[in-house]
C-alpha cells in the first residue's frame, strides 16, 4: 500500500493545468495555434523542451529547471488532452498505467522481494523489461529479439548505446577498449579508401555513420555517455569561437574577412588562455 499522496496543492495545480488544456483546445474562445496542433505536430516541441530540462540540469540552473520541468509536462497534458477529444484515453489513463508500471517494477518498494543493492535492482529491471518485450513480441505473432524496444525515435547517439548494450548482454561485444580503438582506426581508413576513390556521398555517409557507431562504443566501454561528452565539445567549441571573434575583433577584424591562419592564431590563443 502506498502511505504517502500528493499534497493538496500539488493535486490542485495538477486540475488547473489539465482545465487550462482543455481551454486552449476549445473551439469556442480556444488558442488558435493549440487547435491547429496534432500529435506529430507537437513532438518536435517535446523533443527541444526534453533537451531543455537536460540543458539547465548541465548548467546546475534549478530556477531554469522548475521551469523547463513544467514545459515538459506541458508536452504530457497536451498529448493526454488530445487523446481524450480522439476519444482513445484519458490523462487519468495515463497516471493510472504509470503508477501500475512503477508498482510492478519495483517488487522490493511495494511488495516483498529483497533487493541488496542498486547493481541487482538494475539486473532485476532489465529481466522486467525483457520479459515484458518478450509478451508484447508474442503477442503480435513476432520471434522476440534482443533490440525489441529500442525505440527508433531516440537521439542517434542514445539510440546507438541502447542497441551496444543490448547486444552486449547476449555476448555480442568486444572485451576490451583497444579492440574498439582498432574498429575506430579501421572505419578511418575506410573512410580515407572511399574518398581516395572518389566513391558516391551515400557510401561515405554509410563509412562515416559506421565510424560514428564504433566511437559510441568506444564511449560505452569507458562508461562515458556519448550524448554528453558531445554536448561538452558543443560548448567548449561555441565558447573557444566566441573567443576567437573577441581578438580578430581587437585586430579590426572579423572571421569573414579574415585568413584561415589568422583564425587558427587566434584559435591557440583561446585554447592557451583556458590552459
Amino acid at each position: 500500500m502506498l502511505d504517502s499522496a500528493p499534497s493538496d496543492a500539488a493535486s490542485a495545480a495538477f486540475s488547473k493545468l489539465l482545465a487550462i488544456m482543455a481551454k486552449l483546445r476549445d473551439p469556442n474562445g480556444g488558442c488558435p495555434w493549440d487547435l491547429d496542433q496534432s500529435f506529430r505536430t507537437i513532438v518536435p516541441h517535446t523533443i527541444e523542451e526534453a533537451y531543455e530540462v537536460a540543458d539547465a540540469i548541465e548548467q546546475d540552473d534549478m530556477e531554469g529547471l522548475k521551469g523547463e520541468l513544467g514545459d515538459l509536462l506541458f508536452q504530457a497534458v497536451f498529448y493526454a488532452q488530445m487523446a481524450r477529444e480522439a476519444g482513445t484515453f484519458t490523462m487519468a489513463d495515463v497516471l493510472e498505467a504509470l503508477n501500475a508500471k512503477m508498482i510492478k517494477r519495483h517488487p522490493h518498494v511495494f511488495g516483498d522481494l529483497a533487493i541488496a543493492d542498486a547493481a541487482e535492482q538494475t539486473h532485476a529491471w532489465e529481466r522486467q523489461k525483457a520479459e515484458e518485450r518478450a509478451a508484447a513480441a508474442a503477442a503480435k505473432g513476432q520471434k522476440p529479439s534482443a533490440l525489441d524496444g529500442v525505440t527508433g525515435g531516440l537521439p542517434a547517439l542514445t539510440r546507438a548505446v541502447k542497441l551496444q548494450n543490448r547486444a552486449a548482454r547476449v555476448g555480442f561485444d568486444w572485451p576490451e577498449p583497444a579492440q574498439v580503438l582498432d574498429k575506430i582506426a579501421e572505419e578511418t581508413g575506410e573512410i580515407r579508401a572511399a574518398l581516395e576513390q572518389k566513391a558516391p556521398n551515400d557510401s561515405v555517409a554509410e563509412e562515416i555513420g559506421d565510424l560514428l557507431f564504433a566511437v559510441v562504443n568506444l564511449a560505452r566501454h569507458l562508461e562515458i555517455d556519448s550524448e554528453t561528452a558531445l554536448r561538452t565539445a558543443n560548448r567548449k567549441f561555441e565558447r573557444r569561437f566566441r573567443r576567437v571573434e573577441e581578438v580578430l575583433a581587437a585586430q579590426g577584424k572579423e572571421p569573414a574577412g579574415s585568413t584561415l591562419d589568422e583564425m587558427e592564431a587566434a584559435w591557440t590563443q583561446a585554447k592557451g588562455e583556458e590552459r
